[in-house]
């Protein structure tokens, strides 16, 4: 069963189309290639190409005849997105409102890649699926823009709304290699190694326990697994539903980087600058919606797993391209 994977290069995409293929899908990674990597296309066909191409989509699905599409293709830097928000309009917005068009009438379900930044500032923690959105990014304005558009289609759809994606493929075939890096830990990994000098950590004044903001992290491989039983409800004829995907537990900035040094047994210089603007204290997930309608609990989600995890990837992504 063919499975289009929209940015399946990507990092999450990526480790999604390895779970498909254990499951018994064929992954087709629709991708631009922008910032994903050929390489980590190990598991079914790739088409280069971008959503705005909408000859290219089409031909695609016809050609393959997918089942249903997975969507992760879009921009997704949150910073970035309150410097360029045309970006994020145009890759998100207008990529996604392509899809579907190109859905209608011939692909029944859709498992979109959603965030927890459409909810903005928490009102109250752990985060459910009915908490009030209000993204104070364009970011996550533009993935709610996509939310409420999937709604207007005639489809079965999964949103999954998650928070903060992190770690890498325990059997370190692929993993999170961004350029340049702008993820935290993967950030962190890289002044450990010596490849940048110092961390910048982004306000010490938020209301946590050290000051420093706290982000709910979850393994990339729990989330590639959610994505799959996503699906499996989908072709179940199951409702259209929004489930948050999370651990239910948050860590801070410093925290992280206090974990890394234990991995990496290696001080980490830490520079101190003002809080950015769009960025929320503290985002945690009440994930037991995904739970109850997907069979979907965090398994590998263990801080220390997740930062071993990103450890083993670098240190080895290091030795191939000799850094």
């Amino acid at each position: 069963m063919n499975v289009l994977v929209t940015g399946g290069a990507g990092y999450i995409g990526s480790h999604t189309c390895k779970a498909l293929h254990a499951a018994g899908f064929t992954p087709i990674t629709y991708d631009n290639l922008s910032t994903g990597h050929k390489s980590f296309v190990k598991w079914g066909p790739l088409v280069i190409g971008d959503l705005l191409d909408a000859d290219l989509l089409q031909k695609t699905i016809q050609e393959y005849k997918p089942i249903a599409v997975l969507h992760f293709a879009a921009a997704a830097l949150v910073i970035e997105s309150m410097h360029n928000p045309g970006k994020y309009y145009k890759n998100n917005v207008c990529g996604s409102s392509h899809l579907l068009e190109a859905m209608r009438g011939q692909i029944p379900y859709l498992v979109f890649s959603s965030t927890c930044a459409i909810y903005g500032n928490p009102q109250f923690s752990p985060i459910t699926e009915i908490h009030p959105q209000n993204p104070i990014n364009p970011y996550g304005k533009s993935k709610l823009m996509v939310e409420q558009m999937i709604q207007d289609y005639p489809m079965n759809s999964v949103i999954l709304r998650y928070f903060n994606a992190a770690g890498a493929d325990f059997s370190g075939e692929i993993g999170e290699d961004h350029t340049p890096e702008t993820h935290i830990i993967p950030s962190i990994i890289e002044v450990a190694k010596g490849l940048r000098k110092e961390i910048i950590v982004y306000g010490t004044d938020f209301p946590t326990s050290d000051g420093s903001a706290v982000r709910d992290y979850i393994h990339v491989e729990d989330l590639a697994h959610a994505h799959v039983n996503a699906l499996k409800y989908l072709l179940k004829n199951n409702p259209s539903t929004i489930v948050n995907l999370g651990t239910g537990k948050g860590h801070s900035v410093l925290e992280i980087i206090g974990e890394v040094e234990k991995v990496a047994n290696n001080r980490i210089p830490v520079v101190y600058e003002q809080r950015r603007k769009g960025e929320p204290s503290h985002l945690v997930a009440n994930y037991k919606k995904a739970e109850e309608l997907l069979q979907w609990a965090p398994k590998v989600s263990k801080l220390s797993l997740i930062v071993e995890s990103a450890w083993s990837w670098h240190n080895r992504c290091c030795t191939l391209h000799s850094c």
